[in-house]
């Protein structure tokens, strides 16, 4: 099977049905062992310092990987992604453009789909058989993440690693399901972690993944990954125009902030951070957060894949002692 690069999530089931692997370009970067070196290749070749380490990352893992075709989606997701496509264009790299309707317009994210199905070579009934295959993987991921606040068996680091591979199912669906399989049986003889702080984890996928392992070192657990939660489609719906419309990450923070409201209250959770990555433009819908949001809130910002700083460690430190002193507080005078 061909590969094809996506910058995001996108209608990944057009992509399997013309026999095409997905590859998530942020995952490539995010997990290579030079991820670091990635950036500073891409500053070298004139990105400014002031750009998003993602959009470098990306730019500098397809050069490295020899991915010849790119899904860039060019609204919904990255302000620089349209430019990132013209830098792509300009060095022989295929883009084909998606975007995500900014008000979750039906006709127009259908048409969307339609224009990929028509690119890609597909058809509806071989799209609505991948969605299918998919959709048993979907409900896979969705058990691990009950698992995650139900029977606090799972790690913030798992919920996040299992459901962000949801984007392009690590480019083996049947391989996947199977590694979620054996992953869950294995949770089995695990004892609850049930006497740590329970938080939330709202915004894109950090880009120092060590934060879980740290906030579970000083007595915190995530229990909540909002956009790796999306990325595994968890609002069931029988079509795929619908699935897409239902999926919360493109539309805006007011569509992103019912599902948190409701997720906050579900999964009984006592705080929540909010990442912003630096020099995107979601950082100002941490004002928005703020106001809507009435829970106790870290805003982290992070820049590139590095280790956490001293800094950021002891504002993670300081929260969750304030949080554990709150939740000892209310038991005690309830």
């Amino acid at each position: 099977m061909s590969k094809i690069g996506i910058t995001t999530t996108i209608p990944s089931e057009v992509l399997w049905a013309a026999g095409i692997t997905p590859v998530d370009l942020n995952n490539l970067f995010i997990n290579s062992p030079d991820n670091q070196k990635l950036v500073e290749q891409a500053e070298l070749q004139g990105f400014p310092r002031n750009t998003c380490s993602w959009i470098k990352g990306i730019y500098s893992i397809v050069r490295e990987s020899g991915i010849g075709r790119v899904i860039a989606v060019t609204q919904g997701d990255c302000s620089n992604t349209q430019a990132l496509m013209e830098i792509l264009q300009s060095e022989g790299i295929e883009t084909i453009p998606f975007a995500y309707p900014c008000n979750c317009d039906r006709d127009l994210l259908k048409l969307q789909i339609e224009k990929l199905i028509e690119q890609l070579g597909t058809n509806w009934p071989e799209v609505n058989q991948a969605k299918q295959r998919l959709d048993e993987i979907r409900r896979k991921a969705h058990r691990l993440d009950n698992m995650t606040w139900e029977e606090d068996k799972v790690s913030g680091f798992e919920n996040h690693l299992y459901l962000v591979s949801c984007s392009d199912m690590q480019g083996d669906i049947a391989g996947f399901g199977r590694q979620l399989d054996q992953f869950m049986a294995g949770l089995a003889d695990r004892t609850p972690k049930s006497d740590m702080v329970r938080l939330g984890y709202i915004g894109v996928p950090p880009i120092f993944p060590e934060l879980y392992d740290y906030l579970e070192e000083i007595g915190a657990r995530v229990v909540f990954n909002e956009t790796q939660r999306q990325f595994s489609m968890p609002h069931a719906a029988a079509g795929l125009v619908e699935q897409y419309r239902l999926y919360t990450y493109p539309y805006g923070v007011f569509e992103r902030l019912r599902d948190i409201k409701q997720q906050l209250k579900l999964r009984r959770i006592a705080g929540l951070i909010h990442y912003v990555q630096s020099f995107c433009f979601r950082q100002i819908e941490d004002i928005i957060i703020r106001r809507q949001l009435d829970i106790p809130t870290l805003t982290l910002e992070g820049d590139r894949p590095a280790p956490l700083d001293a800094r950021t460690k002891l504002r993670l430190e300081s929260f969750i002692e304030a949080l554990t002193y709150r939740q000892k507080s209310t038991t005690k005078n309830g």
